[in-house]
């Protein structure tokens, strides 16, 4: 082990605040439904995936860039996801108990789908800039991250508007706090729940298409990403986006300060050094509330 020099340690910051940005939009979906369902979303990965996948297929037979493509994956995306939540969730009988059951299972059917298709071949989506880098001031910061970034804050903006200026998002904040007391207002929490469960689903599916083009990845694969967003909602706070945008920085950061400093095999273990640690000292998270059993 060996600490960084200066400039290698402020080149690591900048690269891990990168991805650390679009970490926080693969969160976001996972975070937002737990909030609203109380729900553990397992096949929010396969959903990154499958997402990637889609932003693929598009750029091998038309070539669309994966930025442009997330026009497309996030509507369809959408409607999938409202879809399989009145469908499917809504006729689950104590849904907090078993759709995480449900979800795994969904994961399972979509990895395995998607390998029977793809096969196992680790692939990813190559624009014509996915080597391009910038220097600015000696630091070198490649396109590929920083167009992530980019892009991951703007959707997450524009989320977190829907939640605090719409009515709509006044709606779900209220179903998060008191379901019960959401729906004796007037709330219809099916509907917020639906509208929720899709929202997240999109999100996921905008996040697959930043994935596509920063790392590889196969159907296997989805399994290391639930995992990661699992360990940003734990250490931000289940049901809490502002927590998720922080913790997803601050593992983001400390993820390639590891490769730096350690190894580069020893960085995907931060995530689960992280959550261990959470669900030990402090289990609400950074940003999330302490759950009272009512009596």
């Amino acid at each position: 082990m060996s600490l960084p020099s200066t400039h290698l340690f402020i080149q690591t910051l900048i690269l891990g605040i990168l991805v650390g940005g679009v970490y926080a939009l693969m969160a976001s979906g996972l975070t937002l439904i737990f909030g609203v369902m109380k729900v553990i979303n397992v096949a929010h990965g396969a959903f990154l995936i499958l997402g990637a996948y889609l932003t693929y297929v598009l750029f091998q037979w038309i070539k669309l860039d994966p930025i442009l493509s997330i026009v497309i994956t996030m509507p369809l995306f959408f409607l999938f996801g409202w879809l399989l939540q009145r469908y499917v969730f809504s006729r689950i009988e104590n849904p907090e108990q078993t759709s995480v059951l449900v979800t795994f299972a969904l994961a399972l059917i979509l990895e395995g789908l998607l390998g029977a298709i793809f096969q196992t071949t680790a692939r990813s989506v190559t624009p014509s800039y996915s080597t391009a880098t910038l220097i600015i001031a000696t630091y070198r910061i490649p396109v590929t991250r920083l167009a992530g970034f980019v892009v991951a804050l703007v959707v997450l903006l524009i989320l977190y508007y829907i939640l605090q200026y719409t009515r709509l998002g006044r709606a779900v904040r209220a179903t998060i706090q008191d379901p019960r007391a959401a729906q004796l207002v007037g709330v219809k929490v099916s509907m917020v729940s639906a509208f929720t469960f899709a929202l997240g689903v999109a999100t996921a599916a905008a996040g697959g298409s930043l994935l596509s083009m920063i790392y590889t990845f196969n159907p296997a694969s989805q399994g290391d990403w639930v995992a990661k967003t699992l360990a940003i909602i734990v250490l931000g706070g289940m049901g809490s986006l502002p927590g998720a945008l922080v913790a997803a920085l601050i593992l983001g950061v400390m993820e390639q300060l590891t490769a730096i400093v350690i190894s580069l095999y020893w960085s995907p273990i931060v995530f689960y050094i992280f959550l261990f640690l959470t669900l030990i000292v402090r289990p609400q998270g950074l940003m999330g509330e302490v759950i009272r059993e009512k009596g």
